[in-house]
């Protein structure tokens, strides 16, 4: 019988609590640790590559900073990620949250027949998989295996639909996003601004890497900033006068945007 390690991470501890004490029901579950913030999710993750997460993603506390951009980090340091269940009392995010390939959507409190479901999942897939790599056909293709959001997904394309006009952007074009309102600006490599009906909120949920969200107005590209000043806290915008400010609040998705300068081909001086 397959064990899976799990991880919980929720900034409400009496949830934690409750959801561990229904895992210990189940031999099948191991458990690793509990978090109650970003920082320390993504340390526990990074230490012991757990099987499953349950992440929450609509905090209580804004400052633990949980929400799905958590699962876009994740890709930045490990080859495999772990499957991650949401664990959460809204049923809206559901939608956003399949956009980021999560496992499963679980509303709290977690049952014993939400975990029973998600082994059984979890058991389905590890026996198919056994059952492809032991198959003797030397004439099947194979197929190619390629790092997620690269070699082999396409661009991403952001639609903005108003009154039955259909807006297609390609989101390497976008520089950034500002709030206005209820509604947000969008600003293009072109000079373009197109307005969508949609809350600066609603895009950080839903768009990863490279997009950054840095203050409470703006979302920024990583691959426009051409300067970050920590002294003024702004970022300056590759071949533009324009400089976007940043906040102690998202402080953290700065210093992100930093350290992914210094990976790879990178000298300093």
């Amino acid at each position: 019988m397959k064990k899976y390690s799990y991880i919980i991470i929720d900034d409400d501890t009496e949830s934690i609590l409750k959801t561990r004490t229904v895992a210990a029901g189940f031999s099948d579950l191991t458990f690793v640790g509990s978090a109650v913030n970003y920082q320390q999710g993504l340390n526990l993750i990074l230490q012991h590559k757990p099987a499953l997460v349950f992440l929450e993603i609509d905090p209580k506390d804004p400052l633990s900073k949980l929400s799905l951009y958590f699962i876009n980090e994740l890709y930045r340091y490990l080859s495999i990620i772990p499957k991650i269940i949401i664990t959460t009392s809204k049923t809206e995010w559901a939608y956003e949250a399949i956009q980021y390939g999560v496992f499963d959507y679980v509303l709290k409190p977690v049952l014993e027949i939400d975990l029973r479901k998600l082994i059984l999942k979890l058991n389905k897939i590890n026996l198919v998989t056994e059952l492809v790599r032991t198959r003797d056909d030397s004439s099947a293709p194979v197929a190619p295996v390629c790092a997620p959001a690269k070699d082999c997904e396409k661009p991403l394309v952001i639609c903005i639909k108003s009154y039955g006009d259909y807006r297609y952007l390609n989101a390497e074009d976008i520089i950034y996003f500002q709030a206005d309102n209820n509604s947000t600006d969008i600003y293009l490599n072109t000079g373009e601004m197109i307005t969508a009906f949609k809350t600066l909120k609603h895009f950080e949920n839903v768009l990863s890497y490279p997009f950054f969200r840095i203050h409470n107005s703006y979302i920024v590209n990583r691959n426009y900033v051409a300067r970050i000043h920590s002294g003024n806290s702004v970022c300056y915008i590759k071949n533009t006068a324009k400089k976007i400010p940043f906040s102690k609040t998202y402080k953290s998705n700065v210093d992100l945007i930093i350290s992914d300068f210094s990976i790879g081909n990178y000298l300093e001086v």
